[in-house]
């Protein structure tokens, strides 16, 4: 097991500037390190990836797909754009050394029809994710697709929808996410919701209700370690909180408020929730 922390809590883009972040994360206990993609080029990545072999953080990423590329779309002009920007992304997460890039990597953040997923869109789903599929293996990089609130996408919400779905891409390189945020608000059981994903789950997020410090809300983490210790789970554990030092990725994240008194909170207590209930999971 490699617990991980996710670098949105300090920004949508990390540079030169996070090294003092990355070594104190090291030295505090951490394994990995998730760097968001949203912007850059490849070589900036094999930069911040020679760095983080010097300081000895694995590490993976995660992206969306942003505003315009839609994949799911009938427009094919747009398809096209949406599976050149994920291609970019994949590059970037490949020139960094990151082994897996998780996110909700199947349909346009915050896009919604007004109605429910076609089975149009499904079809153009599958044929995009086994074109980048296609794409990702020659670069080494999994997929871990993430299903997202019904408040934040309308394509996957739930383990089960995306389990079923991945099972019809059938794609080595297209797997899933475990995220105990979304799972909190779509599933109806969260803890038995991780045996529904087990076959395809490849990356787990750990992030409290509240998008605060693990442990200090209602999301149940001990139950999650133990249900995860029970599928033999043994990829990276990340904490996923977000704050609102940046106005941009507050607005994207609905965080309207503090949710913790300072970051050091977040990835300090964040840890050793992790560590304490993982241990104890039987």
């Amino acid at each position: 097991m490699k617990f991980g922390f996710n670098m949105l809590l300090w920004g949508a883009h990390v540079t030169e500037e996070h090294e003092p972040i990355l070594r104190a994360l090291k030295k505090a206990g951490y394994g990995a390190v998730e760097f968001p993609i949203f912007e850059g080029t490849p070589d900036h990545y094999a930069q911040m990836g020679e760095l983080l072999d010097k300081i000895g953080l694995e590490r993976s990423t995660v992206s969306v797909m942003v505003q315009g590329k839609h994949p799911l779309s009938a427009d094919s002009a747009t398809r096209k754009g949406a599976l050149e920007w994920a291609k970019w992304v994949v590059d970037c997460n490949s020139a960094l050394g990151a082994p897996i890039l998780g996110g909700p990597m199947h349909s346009e953040l915050g896009f919604f029809t007004g109605g429910g997923p076609t089975d149009a869109e499904r079809k153009r789903g599958i044929s995009f994710h086994r074109s980048l599929g296609d794409y990702a293996a020659k670069k080494n990089v999994k997929l871990s697709l993430e299903a997202l609130n019904r408040f934040e996408t309308y394509f996957l919400n739930t383990m089960a929808q995306l389990a079923d779905y991945l099972d019809e891409v059938d794609h080595p390189y297209i797997k899933a996410m475990y995220d105990t945020f979304h799972a909190n608000i779509e599933e109806k059981d969260p803890i038995a919701a991780i045996k529904t994903i087990k076959r395809h789950m490849i990356h787990v997020h750990i992030s409290e209700n509240d998008r605060g410090t693990p442990g200090k809300g209602h999301i149940p983490l001990d139950a999650t370690y133990k249900a995860l210790k029970a599928v033999k789970y043994d990829g990276h554990m990340t904490i996923e909180a977000f704050g609102r030092a940046l106005p941009a990725l507050a607005a994207a994240t609905r965080v309207w408020r503090d949710f913790f008194p300072n970051r050091d909170e977040v990835w300090k207590k964040g840890l050793a929730n992790m560590k304490q209930g993982w241990a104890k999971a039987k």
